[in-house]
């Protein structure tokens, strides 16, 4: 598995490279690090109007500067992932963020993205056209949001209505195949559709085996209400470690790929990491 992990100049985004090192110590992985530093003229324009060359190039050597500093810190990070024999590597674009992070990440044929959050700031990130933002709506790759660095010991698997969807567990089951945390598939059913008992039932046993197959032993709820509340009520009852969604909004063809309001929802108010799948897209 190939992981991409941006970084920039905050702490958040180094943890986040951490946390990758630590997700994968158990699993075959590349690990690299993509710092997006400013572009110089960007940066002294605004997108407009003359600066002296001096000027420039003082701007320049600054963001240079920043640029060196931010490889050191991705170096140190790296030795948790050497050290966990992971390919771990810092890679340096300039231009837009967003931009460069996700043509990135497909060029490459990465797997999944990681994203380092400052807490609760992404509440008004998602609200605007923000680098998290654009990545989670328009990556073709899973996405991590990351808040706090903690050891994946709980982990709940959220299937939104009927039918549900196994990739996700497909995607998770086999990284945590040595770990081996406490998985639970919760499936909530919202009181305007009518699914049977007996259909929520296979929808939630499909889920199992597929999770037994990789030596898991997973905890199967189901309940009614709204999507967002009930998961939300589940993460702060059970404080789970690691929440794991579909991306797409299930009432939908899968071919239109359209990002579930529900799902941004849940990443805005929940203060735990997220992990939003998507199917593969090679």
């Amino acid at each position: 598995m190939k992981i991409l992990v941006a970084v920039d100049k905050t702490k958040e985004s180094q943890v986040a490279l951490h946390y990758a090192c630590h997700l994968m110590e158990h699993f075959v992985a590349i690990v690299d690090a993509l710092y997006v530093k400013p572009d110089v003229v960007e940066t002294v324009t605004g997108g407009g109007g003359y600066i002296p060359f001096t000027y420039r190039s003082k701007v320049a050597r600054e963001i240079e500067k920043e640029a060196e500093k931010t490889v050191e810190e991705i170096i140190e990070n790296c030795a948790v992932c050497v050290g966990k024999r992971i390919p771990c590597n810092p890679f340096v674009v300039s231009g837009d963020p967003a931009e460069e992070i996700l043509n990135y990440a497909q060029r490459d044929y990465y797997d999944l993205i990681i994203l380092g959050s400052q807490g609760r700031s992404l509440l008004r990130g998602l609200l605007v056209e923000t680098v998290p933002a654009k990545i989670l709506q328009h990556a073709r790759q899973s996405v991590l949001i990351l808040r706090k660095f903690r050891p994946i010991q709980k982990i709940l698997v959220a299937y939104r209505g009927f039918p549900c969807d196994p990739g996700a567990l497909e995607f998770i089951a086999p990284l945590f195949k040595k770990k081996k945390p406490e998985i639970t598939v919760l499936h909530v059913q919202d009181l305007e559709q009518a699914a049977s008992a007996e259909m929520v039932e296979a929808c939630l046993g499909a889920g199992e085996e597929t999770l037994r197959q990789y030596g898991h032993a997973p905890l199967k709820k189901s309940t009614k209400g709204d999507f967002v509340e009930e998961i939300l009520r589940a993460v702060a009852i059970e404080r789970y470690d690691l929440l794991v969604l579909g991306a797409y909004a299930p009432k939908l063809p899968k071919n239109l790929k359209v990002m579930s309001d529900e799902v941004l929802e849940l990443v805005r108010l929940t203060t735990r990491p997220v992990l939003v799948y998507r199917e593969d897209n090679y």
